[in-house]
């Protein structure tokens, strides 16, 4: 494994690119300071490479902030950077093929990987295991990717839940967390792998721990109490806030110790993006990342949450 070091220091502007010193792989990162002190590092390898991109304020504790399958140029938006008064990078070359690449979230055993896939389905990648959550768009949305060890679904609409995905991707040891309604709308052959949840309930499955929480509407009736689910998923000591559908309830307000939350906001059927960062700004995530947006203002979401309260928000693609 290559390591190729490449150093930045928050708030001194930068030359580049910097080159690596390994013989035919020639990998380069330059760096690219936004408006707001974000940095855009961009990762130049031959195609297909895999690889880790990790971050350092000391150069003695690395933390992961991406893993990724070259292109003709790679980029990753460091949305911590501003907060941080030196910041280091560096590009392991990766020989793995299992893993999902996304970003990387510091853990026990190992980084865990967030994926987002489209709209409100992601995946969720740790030690070996694999969950996904709402997997809808048929099987080929999938191709190349891990099957799910477990699944997630939060409720029963057709952009959160999907039959003929669920055949396509589910593995006979596959098993499905889910709310009542969406356990009776399963085929025969998957109904057997489904475990009920209901909200205030948690389980615990293969080292993760999973708690239903609430996830309802206050304004509309698009999505009634109890009917569907929110979850905290705990993997190696870190917390994972998934909100499904649902307006700015008490319930979320009251979450703690979150490290990465995934966040919904569109209308009608959630809330609004005012609402959503008002919420984040009372629990406090670590990192949050708007999703199920639609053609929501993330920006304006982003703004909103503002720098003052410690939460960093990361724009991603999910269109």
């Amino acid at each position: 494994m290559h390591r190729l070091l490449l150093p930045l220091l928050v708030g001194i502007p930068l030359a580049g690119p910097v080159r690596g010193d390994t013989p035919g792989a020639a990998p380069s990162t330059s760096h690219l300071r936004q408006t707001n002190n974000e940095v855009l590092v961009r990762v130049s390898l031959p195609a297909s490479t895999r690889y880790r991109l990790e971050s350092s304020t000391d150069l003695e504790v690395w933390e992961g902030l991406a893993s990724g399958v070259a292109t003709a140029s790679s980029t990753h938006l460091d949305s911590a950077a501003p907060r941080l008064p030196l910041r280091f990078y560096r590009t392991v070359l990766d020989s793995g093929t299992a893993v999902p690449t996304g970003d990387l979230l510091t853990a026990s055993n190992g980084p865990a990987v967030l994926r987002p896939i489209n709209h409100a389905t992601l995946i969720l990648s740790w030690n070996g295991l694999t969950v996904y959550v709402d997997p809808v768009g048929g099987g080929a949305r999938f191709a190349g990717l891990p099957r799910p060890d477990i699944v997630l679904i939060t409720h029963a609409h057709s952009d959160h839940f999907e039959v003929s995905t669920l055949t396509a991707v589910c593995t006979n040891t596959t098993i499905i967390l889910a709310p009542a309604v969406v356990q009776a709308s399963l085929s025969a052959a998957l109904k057997p792998s489904c475990a009920v949840m209901t909200n205030g309930s948690s389980t615990n499955l293969l080292g993760v721990t999973v708690e239903a929480v609430a996830m309802y509407n206050l304004t509309s009736a698009y999505h009634p109490k109890g009917t569907g689910n929110g979850y905290v998923v705990t993997l190696g000591g870190r917390r994972i806030y998934l909100s499904g559908d649902t307006e700015d309830i008490p319930e979320m307000r009251a979450l703690r110790d979150i490290d990465v939350a995934f966040v919904c906001m569109n209308l009608p059927f959630t809330m609004t993006v005012t609402r959503a960062a008002s919420a984040v700004r009372k629990f406090r995530p670590r990192v949050v990342y708007p999703y199920h947006y639609s053609d929501s203002n993330v920006n304006e979401f982003k703004r909103l949450v503002g720098t003052d309260v410690g939460v960093e928000v990361r724009l991603r693609k999910w269109y």
